[in-house]
């Protein structure tokens, strides 16, 4: 091979291998989601500087109560643990954040959650109770953990850190990015694929300043705002 042939495999491995680690991105057209987009069903929601939401709540549930596709991001700063901890209904006290999908109701959704203590890593689940809409119904009951294709560990969250937590889902396939890098790759299901409901949000003992964004819904829609249904047998 000549120097001048050698010299353009060179460049072309080059941009084979810049291209390979360059972070996956979302081609989602996405429009910022503010506090009268959401329906929290449980906990608080405030307006904080910087166009940022306060959360500061033992528990935290909300959906975005507008059209969007099946994708959430979220850029937030973890300030610290609540002042007062609740327990889960397992009976667990468990520090996280995370993203919901295809929230039908309280008894049927999708979770893409990271979880800060007792340990740092994100996990996705579905919590499936067929027949089934209020909390006071199905309580703690249907969830399932859902194994990755792909997965990558994520950093320990402290006070102070600052990260975006993205997921977005294409029928039963389910994406979750941390800081534009893939983290969790797989299937939810058909039975997940089949939940119709909306985007939104969970905590659990942890205080967060956030900005949030959805994903554009293309095509035809109404073009109103969603019901807001809020209450304790709306909370999941």
């Amino acid at each position: 091979m000549n120097p001048r042939n050698s010299r353009l495999v060179h460049a072309l491995w080059l941009l084979i291998v810049s291209a390979a680690v360059v972070p996956a991105q979302t081609a989602t057209k996405t429009f910022a989601v503010t506090r009268s987009n959401l329906c929290v069903t449980e906990g608080e929601i405030g307006d904080g500087p910087n166009n940022d939401l306060i959360v500061d709540a033992q528990k935290m549930r909300a959906y975005v109560n507008t059209w969007t596709s099946q994708s959430i991001e979220a850029e937030f700063t973890y300030v610290g643990p609540t002042a007062k901890e609740s327990a889960l209904g397992s009976g667990e006290i468990r520090r996280q954040f995370g993203l919901k999908l295809r929230a039908q109701d309280a008894c049927n959704l999708v979770y893409a959650m990271w979880r800060i203590e007792p340990e740092s890593k994100v996990v996705v689940s579905v919590k499936r109770n067929p027949g089934q809409t209020r909390s006071s119904e199905c309580g703690n009951r249907g969830y399932q953990n859902i194994k990755p294709r792909r997965a990558s560990p994520v950093p320990a969250l402290h006070p102070g850190d600052r990260h975006v937590l993205r997921a977005e889902m294409v029928h039963d396939n389910l994406r979750v990015f941390v800081d534009n890098r893939e983290v969790w790759d797989g299937s939810v299901g058909s039975d997940a694929e089949a939940l119709t409901g909306p985007v939104g949000i969970r905590s659990d003992n942890a205080r967060l300043l956030l900005n949030l964004r959805a994903g554009v819904l293309s095509g035809a829609h109404p073009n109103y705002a969603l019901a807001c249904k809020s209450g304790p047998d709306a909370s999941d």
